[in-house]
């Protein structure tokens, strides 16, 4: 496609939404790292292991795109999961004879996401709750029987970052089809209104972070402090381009 930037051996694929048909096009995991995920690869190796086996890795988080701009003086282009999403659904809309398969975090969620993708127009929609996973040791039987009796064309996680990537990963190796599976987490509760109203405005001037900040202080406070981190890790890192 374009080129590739390495940071601590991650491919990431410098692409904007003009490459959207030619990666929706493609098979396999796509992720979408926000920044404070990518600050913990130092101490979770399983989630470090599924971004780094991914097929497409997005720069979602808007905090690494300025910090790769400032320290490295490198120009990427921004290509969040919500942003992805949006493209996706306009895809579908078109595309309706395609199967989803949508990974949920609870029963609310749940029904919430099917309902959206309903009133797309597709026919072909499959949810399934997830229990609380251990990404140290990510098992589910019941999850690959289901999906080998429905080989759906796409599997929307919709679970937390950090756990999604892995269960991807898990997927892409245990299943025999290849479908896409996209790793966007909380992006579809964007689109829902089941979390802070998000637009493409806020998205498109990295405002997204403080848009949740605001939503939900508790939860993203910590998470952004502790997204601080990914600071020195630019700051020292041999960063690598690939055209």
């Amino acid at each position: 496609m374009t080129s590739k930037i390495i940071f601590k051996k991650i491919r990431f694929n410098n692409i904007d939404a003009k490459n959207f048909d030619r990666c929706i096009a493609k098979k396999g995991l796509f992720v979408f790292p926000a920044g404070p995920a990518l600050a913990s690869i130092q101490k979770s190796s399983q989630y470090y292991r599924s971004i780094k086996k991914a097929d497409l890795v997005f720069f979602d988080s808007g905090f690494f795109v300025l910090l790769l701009k400032i320290f490295k003086n490198i120009n990427v282009k921004k290509f969040s999961g919500y942003k992805f999403l949006g493209l996706f659904f306009d895809y579908l809309k078109i595309n309706k004879n395609k199967s989803i398969f949508s990974i949920d975090p609870n029963f609310e969620y749940s029904k919430s996401n099917k309902s959206y993708l309903r009133n797309l127009g597709l026919k072909k929609i499959h949810n399934y709750v997830a229990p609380k996973y251990n990404s140290m040791e990510l098992n589910d039987k019941k999850l690959l029987n289901l999906l080998k009796k429905v080989k759906p064309n796409f599997i929307l996680i919709n679970i937390g970052g950090g756990t999604q990537e892995v269960l991807g990963l898990y997927l892409k190796e245990k299943l025999v089809f290849k479908p896409t599976i996209l790793c966007t987490g909380a992006a579809i509760s964007f689109f829902t209104k089941d979390q802070a109203p998000i637009n493409n405005f806020i998205d498109k001037f990295y405002l997204g972070w403080f848009l949740r900040l605001i939503f939900n202080p508790l939860i993203f406070f910590k998470r952004y402090i502790f997204g601080l981190k990914l600071i020195p890790m630019v700051i020292f890192s041999k960063i690598k381009i690939l055209n």
